[in-house]
């Protein structure tokens, strides 16, 4: 059984086709990411997961619940932590957590609430109001209401954007340490480097279609082109590599490669017109670089 399941998931809002027929699925324990550019359907998706909104079409199900005919099993079998920050102005965080337990029917829930407020840096702002915290700390609340209730699911909608560092890094230990514990995780983030560090599974979106749905590695391995940056000696660069040039910078040439065996076509050019390599650099290609060619294709191969 799949931890998630979307199944031909159609979403309008008025002239806008936010989702057209999205189909996905994400495995139990999974680090999954789902990326893709402001207005892509990231959040229209989780909306609908959440039951925040409904699909005009299609399916979905959490843990085997449907969302819409098994909503309250769908509900407890998943935590999100919202982009916004929604909180009660009346209440302490250790009272927005309680009242969060009660909304799932949970009783006598302290020791896992502190146990989250320690996890996330909370504890000593337990008893202190939600109106009284700064940006940073409203969010790490926002973390543990969608995690007091235990849920199999945590799905994490931009928890990052406009946070510190040490927020980061908390919030990644932590967020690791529940996986690792066979929580399914799935996040959307701008961040690029996180989804590549953290995440195993990839799905990319773009205008409510899907372009993507990897293994990361598998992803990774789309792109074989590299990023070779030369100084020579003397400093010009031979007529047959002058398709390869994208750029002159500090003194040097990047050339793109087609793959890692174009280096010696490269190398031999250069040798035979009498021109000596002083310094060489060559870059593999990063999640962001397959990100932003594939959302120019705009097509999932």
């Amino acid at each position: 059984m799949s931890a998630i399941v979307f199944d031909d998931v159609f979403k309008r809002y008025g002239a806008l086709q936010a989702l057209s027929g999205v189909s996905f699925c994400v495995e139990p324990g999974d680090f999954f990411a789902l990326l893709g550019p402001n207005g892509a359907g990231k959040t229209t998706l989780i909306s609908i997961l959440g039951g925040l909104a409904h699909a005009d079409a299609g399916r979905v199900t959490v843990m085997g619940h449907d969302v819409v005919r098994d909503y309250r099993a769908a509900r407890r079998a998943v935590g999100i932590v919202p982009q916004e920050l929604v909180f009660d102005p009346f209440f302490t965080v250790r009272e927005t957590l309680r009242f969060q337990s009660g909304y799932f029917g949970i009783r006598h829930n302290d020791d896992w609430i502190d146990e989250i407020l320690a996890s996330l840096g909370l504890s000593a702002k337990a008893d202190s109001n939600m109106r009284a915290l700064s940006g940073g700390m409203k969010r790490r609340v926002m973390v543990a209401q969608a995690l007091v209730h235990r849920p199999p699911v945590i799905v994490l909608d931009e928890p990052t954007a406009g946070v510190d560092v040490e927020l980061r890094q908390t919030l990644w230990a932590f967020i690791r340490r529940l996986n690792e514990a066979g929580h399914t995780i799935v996040l959307t983030t701008h961040y690029l480097e996180e989804a590549e560090e953290l995440c195993n599974r990839i799905a990319m979106l773009k205008e409510g279609r899907l372009l993507a749905l990897e293994d990361k590695h598998a992803l990774m391995k789309r792109d074989k082109a590299r990023s070779l940056f030369l100084r020579l000696e003397p400093a010009r660069l031979p007529a047959a590599l002058a398709p390869l040039l994208t750029a002159e910078r500090d003194e040097g040439y990047a050339l793109k490669l087609s793959g890692p065996d174009a280096l010696a076509g490269v190398l031999a050019a250069l040798q035979a017109d009498g021109i000596r390599v002083r310094d060489i650099e060559v870059d593999k290609p990063d999640l962001e670089d397959i990100f932003v060619d594939m959302m120019r294709q705009g097509r999932m191969d």
